[in-house]
């Protein structure tokens, strides 16, 4: 188990095949992880898919409004979706988006992060200054290591329950 230093800039996801533990990074993009905290403390990312795992790359879910369907027709409009909340704007820094890092999820435009993120399974650095990094993996990479990959894939993955530390 990791070493909580700051438990209220913490989020534990539960996963089918144990706990991954995640250091939120305040002081780098305070609105990214204040989103990610409101949607955490609303239940919003229990239940909710991987629906787009790319080997070799990256897991990402957080779509709020579409990821928990438990149909796989319906999740295929998965990574469409965000919350009921206004887009983020972009919170670049110089963190580069190495194996474990938590990246905000956009579309083109720089300022439509909303709810979704992912976790980098290796380093990307092609993506530094262009995607907000928010945390990293502290604890249970190897957990997220054994995410099914597949975009939806044919059973995906879900994160169980996401919890802030805090409040555990």
């Amino acid at each position: 188990m990791a070493d909580i230093k700051d438990p209220e800039n913490t989020v534990i996801i539960e996963l089918k095949d144990g706990n991954v533990t995640i250091e939120l990074l305040p002081d780098v993009a305070p609105k990214h992880v204040e989103r990610f905290k409101t949607l955490t403390r609303e239940g919003k990312y229990d239940n909710v898919a991987f629906h787009r795992v790319i080997d070799g790359f990256m897991a990402q879910t957080g779509d709020v409004q579409n990821g928990n369907m438990e149909s796989n027709f319906n999740l295929r409009a998965a990574g469409t979706g965000g919350s009921e909340y206004p887009n983020v704007p972009a919170e670049f820094s110089s963190l580069p988006f190495d194996k474990g890092v938590l990246g905000a999820a956009r579309s083109q435009s720089p300022d439509s992060a909303n709810s979704q993120f992912f976790i980098m399974f290796d380093a990307g650095h092609f993506l530094n200054n262009q995607y907000t990094v928010f945390g990293r993996v502290i604890d249970g990479m190897q957990h997220v290591d054994t995410i099914q990959r597949g975009e939806p894939a044919p059973n995906p993955d879900r994160m169980i329950s996401v919890k802030v530390a805090a409040d555990v």
